[in-house]
């Protein structure tokens, strides 16, 4: 199972429309590395939500429910359908994320526009140590 980060922001699409929701399809997403990204995703594995606009903090958990697809809507996108598995709480904020040095080269911290990205296992490991008492 891998581990990938989505970010949306909050105004448009929140970790409470897919707690409400409970599924929905993971689209939007043009950037050629980011789509290649969702091309990569397999129905079980997991992401992190992050919402961006100004919040800057990974917000839940969400699984991916479905194999990716040619978006239908936009020749340039992919898309997959994602289930609501859990909030975070509290928010890790973007800033204690940078503040660990050793992230300095994931894609979170260095490119900030990048909308879908793999997480490092390093940080993974890192988050099951933050919240142990989430079951991962």
């Amino acid at each position: 199972m891998r581990y990938f980060l989505l970010k949306t922001d909050p105004s448009e699409y929140s970790v409470e429309d897919l707690e409400r929701d409970r599924r929905t399809v993971w689209d939007g997403v043009t950037n050629a590395q980011a789509v290649g990204f969702i091309r990569q995703m397999k129905s079980g594995d997991r992401a992190f939500l992050y919402h961006s606009g100004g919040e800057s903090a990974i917000v839940g958990v969400l699984k991916i429910v479905s194999a990716p697809r040619p978006d239908a809507v936009n020749p340039k996108s992919w898309v997959v359908d994602v289930e609501f598995v859990r909030r975070i709480e509290p928010p890790l904020g973007l800033k204690e994320i940078k503040a660990e040095s050793r992230f300095s080269g994931w894609a979170l911290v260095r490119q900030g526009r990048l909308s879908t990205m793999d997480v490092p296992e390093e940080f993974l490991a890192w988050m099951r140590e933050r919240y142990p008492s989430l079951k991962w």
